[in-house]
């Protein structure tokens, strides 16, 4: 059996295979942004004819986009009476507290598709007020006048009961038996308190479930007997079918990946402590792990609070095809706009816009006989051209724009970087930088130097990255209940710990049901249970693993983040949560022995390049002949099909036991 990982970016579409945990097989393709298919099956071909069966994990932008382009579906929003605007109030926080001319985000639902029906449950979960029919009558007629394809539903207080959210949703799937719509009630996708957040995650899911559902069922339909797994923004996979329903659990699924198989790869190397730079076409994403993989229960999209588990990734608009420009004030910027895969750079030969990769191209630093993916030319005088025209622009002579280009790039970089360790108390000197992506290595040695982060780690194969990442990605479902109930101090609080345990067992029980269908026995399934906590009348929580000493970690957790503990303080459980984790087989990353006989690398070539104001002569290699034991010195280029890294002056460059290259400041 095959094990595929495939990963769609803006700019390529990434594959790796292995055999029953065999050797890794990596290809790449340009990406169909029209139709991401088009790509995947394109790369699919060959193997899929090779063998019978195959199981393919699948991470892609398309949810991403759909969101960030809004390209989703014509949505509906149906919510309690009187509450049709929270989705668009949101909260009293405000990015950019003293910009005056700052802009809201456009709301995904507009105040003439959002509906009101008379009800009310109390906040203990009560009913207050009866679902009127009549009202409800009223707004299936709306929705039905309006010719939405996807509905959210989304009523006061229904985490806790949620009989009229479902009575609800029944009239919409109803109303879809005469043509398709689609609904999305908050009881199943958010179960948690906090209106504004609930309401706009089944909002975003609502609005992406269409195209998303679409687009991954006539995947797996065109798979045919293949089995299909999609990517989940915290790094854990679902089946297709879970994946159509709740298509918000998978907007950061590549990223996902990436932090999967650096993490992977940075684990069997024994580096606990890294930071990883993911640098694509597109974007650039970066994250922090400290000893594991760090997750979070929420993150921001375009404006939009989702409440998923999310890996707690950063992301800048900074790639390969990030187009450089001249601002109304004559300075020179560079992103977030992308020229993606189409046109994509100029040297891509379509383009005309300069890039990111152009000034690389530029600057010497993608080799002497530069291709992408292995295959196609870059056309060298087409980017010198695109960068002339916008050197003319700013006032610059051509090399001092190129290497502006990159510089900012760097900049913009350095920030996000900041962003996940300084400004959260973490100490870049502690870390690794492990840098992939199909641009990643071409600026990960400058980066590090100039963060003080003393290492770099570029795993083997790094522009599929992401894809390798799929491969390593177990089977996780995510479970939440509200339950809002206070432990007192100095007492037993039996009941409390009644009723949080009958929680926690509702959802293992679902977790269980729902692992079956994806294959999994019961022994075969691990389940990590947390809860969220908090001091009695605190607005925010910290979430510890669920034990007998929950409230002693808790405790110790606030004290770590705010500095002080209060252990005579009521402590609130707000949250239960529930991850049920089913393992599959994953690639053998064992480690190579020594060739004492090896012979030291040799250079396939020279290449000009230009770096801090100069123009050097530097070696070229194939990092394909690079071994276990091989040390290079910079300045230097090594190139490979999925990527190519940078070893600037000042650095030297071993390739450890796991093909991967280590950079670090040192002398030959």
């Amino acid at each position: 059996m095959a094990f595929i990982g495939v990963d769609v970016g803006g700019t390529f579409t990434d594959f790796v295979a292995s055999e029953d945990g065999g050797p890794l097989r990596t290809w790449k393709l340009l990406s169909t942004p029209r139709d991401p298919a088009i790509a995947v099956l394109e790369g699919l071909r060959e193997i899929l004819a090779a063998s019978d069966e195959h199981v393919i994990t699948h991470g892609a932008t398309v949810a991403t986009n759909a969101l960030l382009e809004r390209k989703g579906a014509r949505t509906a929003l149906i919510t309690t009476r009187g509450f049709e605007d929270v989705i668009e109030i949101g909260r009293q926080t405000r990015q950019s507290l003293y910009d005056l001319n700052v802009q809201k985000p456009v709301p995904l639902v507009p105040p003439e598709l959002r509906f009101g029906v008379r009800e009310r449950v109390g906040a203990d979960g009560a009913v207050l007020e009866a679902l009127d029919e009549e009202s409800l009558a009223e707004a299936i007629a709306g929705v039905r006048a309006a010719g939405v394809n996807s509905v959210a539903v989304c009523l006061l207080f229904s985490f806790l009961n949620p009989a009229h959210e479902r009575r609800v949703a029944e009239a919409v799937v109803e109303l879809g038996a005469q043509s398709p719509i689609h609904v999305s009630a908050s009881c199943d996708i958010l179960p948690e308190f906090r209106e504004f957040e609930r309401c706009s995650t089944t909002v975003v899911n609502a609005y992406l479930a269409p195209k998303v559902g679409h687009y991954i069922d006539s995947l797996a339909s065109q798979l045919g007997g293949h089995h299909l797994r999609i990517m989940q923004s915290s790094g854990g996979s679902i089946s297709p079918a879970a994946a159509s329903r709740q298509p918000v659990r998978t907007i950061l699924s590549g990223p996902a990946g990436g932090v999967i198989g650096a993490a992977a790869v940075a684990g069997a190397t024994e580096h606990e402590n890294i930071i990883t730079i993911d640098m694509g076409g597109t974007s650039t994403d970066v994250a922090l792990v400290r000893g594991q993989v760090q997750r979070t229960s929420e993150t921001i999209i375009d404006g939009w609070p989702i409440r998923v588990p999310v890996i707690d990734i950063h992301t800048i608009g900074a790639g390969g095809g990030s187009i450089a420009w001249v601002d109304a004030g004559g300075a020179l910027r560079v992103g977030p706009e992308s020229a993606g895969a189409d046109p994509g750079p100029a040297c891509y030969g379509k383009g005309h816009l300069p890039t990111v990769t152009d000034a690389n191209l530029l600057l010497g630093r993608l080799g002497p006989s530069p291709r992408l993916g292995g295959t196609m030319a870059l056309d060298k005088d087409r980017a010198r051209t695109a960068v002339e025209t916008l050197a003319r622009k700013v006032g610059l002579d051509t090399t001092a724009c190129t290497e502006g280009i990159v510089a900012i790039a760097n900049a913009a970089m350095q920030r996000a970087l900041r962003v996940i360790s300084v400004e959260r108390g973490h100490d870049p000197r502690d870390f690794c930088l492990v840098a992939f992506g199909g641009a990643g290595p071409l600026h990960a040695a400058e980066l590090a130097a100039g963060m003080d982060i003393p290492e770099v780690l570029i795993p083997a194969g790094p522009g599929v990255l992401s894809a390798f990442g799929m491969l390593m990605a177990d089977v996780m479902k995510d479970y939440s209940k509200t339950v809002m109930r206070t432990l007192q101090p100095d007492a037993s609080n039996e009941d409390v710990l009644g009723h949080i345990e009958s929680e926690f067992a509702a959802l293992a029980k679902r977790a269980a049901e729902d692992m079956a269908a994806e294959g999994f026995s019961d022994a075969a399934v691990r389940i990590r249970r947390r809860v969220d906590m908090r001091y009695k009348g605190q607005a925010f929580e910290l979430t510890v693993p669920s034990s007998a000493d929950s409230v002693r970690h808790f405790h110790a957790a606030h004290e770590s983040a705010y500095g002080y503990r209060r252990e005579q303080e009521p402590v609130e459980v707000v949250t239960v949560r529930v991850t049920a984790i089913g393992d599959v087989v994953k690639p053998d990353l064992a480690p190579a022995a020594r060739d004492p006989a090896r012979d030291a690398p040799r250079p396939s070539g020279d290449v000009k390049l230009f770096y801090d104001g100069e123009w050097l002569v530097a070696a070229a290699y194939d990092r394909a002949e690079l071994v276990f034991g091989h040390g290079i010195m910079g300045p230097a280029v090594i190139a490979e099909d999925t990527a190519t890294t940078f070893v600037p002056p000042g650095f030297r460059g071993v390739v450890d036991a796991w093909q991967s290259l280590v950079l670090a400041p040192g002398e030959p």
